[in-house]
């Protein structure tokens, strides 16, 4: 492909990732006229083998770049001459930033300065310039037993990994403000599906309960998360991206809120079914809790779909049988994840606890 006459340029970072790769298998056949170049580190989350089915499409090209350098990007920018991003490169897990909050503090905060800087320029130089931020429900902190984060509930982050993504955010806001830059921001909640690290709570019980081994499960268990199927995700960004209004913030959720010892139970039984033997639910164990757990989220996207027209097509029971049966039927992937830096992980967050 000539890509010279492509209008569409589009950098998507961390596209080797769980929700950049979903994102980039549904972008890249969508859009056969758009140029997309997938920015990602390939840090322990990032696996090229999720691309596999576009990794030789015209209108897609791999950059192995760290956000954090640059000169790297700088370069990455004039080569490419993108007409828009979609940033998605973060380090995500909240237990990671509460052992090495350092990583989490350069890559989503400088690393998101570093793309803003350079989106900045190239709006300046060639005109219009699209950088869509996604981010997280968990800046907005902790919710009582009622009530719903809307785009104007004030941020309270309790983790060093939702604290580095709320300023990341306001970085992006700021940039609008005082630059002009056409930015739009998506928060979304927790995201499960197909080509999740298995360090995650649903891809981690998957694994453990078809191996026979316990299933830790934080403090009493109790804490509600609103669960988004990703590929209701991907449909949401997408929508966002080119129709989204410049400067507005659009929440994502999947209406499924439910407590973790819930989700964890259903995900046993419906394992049972499939599978037979059980009850996997005797596997459950209770481990020490997080540190700052947040005691529960949940979205309000009512914005979104009365501007946009989104809504989640996924129940959370269809989104679960989809999701085992994913992770039963690639298994070779599942194992290839459960090196022995992951084992050493598991025993540092679950062992004595």
């Amino acid at each position: 492909m000539d890509t010279s006459d492509i209008n569409k340029r589009i950098i998507v970072t961390g596209g080797a990732g769980f929700i950049g790769s979903n994102f980039l298998l549904y972008l890249v056949p969508k859009y056969p006229d758009y140029l997309f170049i997938n920015v990602d580190c390939l840090t322990y989350a990032g696996n090229l083998t999720n691309l596999k089915s576009i990794e030789r499409a015209e209108n897609y090209r791999f950059e192995h770049i760290d956000i954090r350098d640059f000169d790297a990007l700088s370069d990455c920018f004039d080569r490419h001459n993108p007409t828009g991003l979609i940033h998605l490169a973060a380090e995500s897990h909240v237990d990671r930033s509460i052992t090495g909050p350092s990583a989490f503090v350069e890559t989503n905060i400088i690393g998101t300065f570093h793309l803003l800087e350079l989106a900045r320029k190239r709006a300046d130089r060639a005109g219009n310039f699209r950088f869509h931020h996604v981010s997280t429900d968990e800046v907005f902190g902790s919710l009582g037993e009622t009530g719903q984060f809307t785009e104007s509930t004030p941020y309270r982050p309790n983790s060093p990994y939702s604290a580095s993504k709320a300023s990341s955010d306001h970085l992006v806001r700021a940039y609008h403000s005082t630059y002009g830059l056409d930015v739009v921001t998506t928060n979304c909640s927790n995201n499960y599906g197909p080509y999740q690290f298995p360090e995650k709570l649903i891809p981690l019980m998957i694994r453990n309960a078809r191996e026979g081994i316990p299933l830790p499960v934080y403090g009493d268990g109790r804490n509600v998360r609103d669960w988004l199927y990703v590929e209701d995700h991907c449909r949401a960004l997408d929508l966002v991206f080119h129709e989204g209004k410049s400067g507005e913030t659009y929440n994502i959720g999947g209406r499924n809120e439910i407590e973790n010892i819930e989700l964890v139970a259903l995900l046993c039984r419906t394992m049972d079914q499939m599978l037979g033997g059980g009850p996997r639910e005797k596997l459950i164990t209770f481990v020490t809790d997080r540190l700052g757990h947040d005691r529960r989220y949940a979205i309000d996207a009512s914005k979104i779909q009365a501007e946009l027209g989104w809504t989640p097509a996924h129940t959370f029971e269809k989104g679960m049988v989809d999701t085992i049966t994913w992770y039963l039927s690639h298994e070779e992937w599942l194992d290839n994840c459960i090196s022995g830096q992951y084992l050493k992980y598991y025993d540092e967050m679950y062992a004595g606890r």
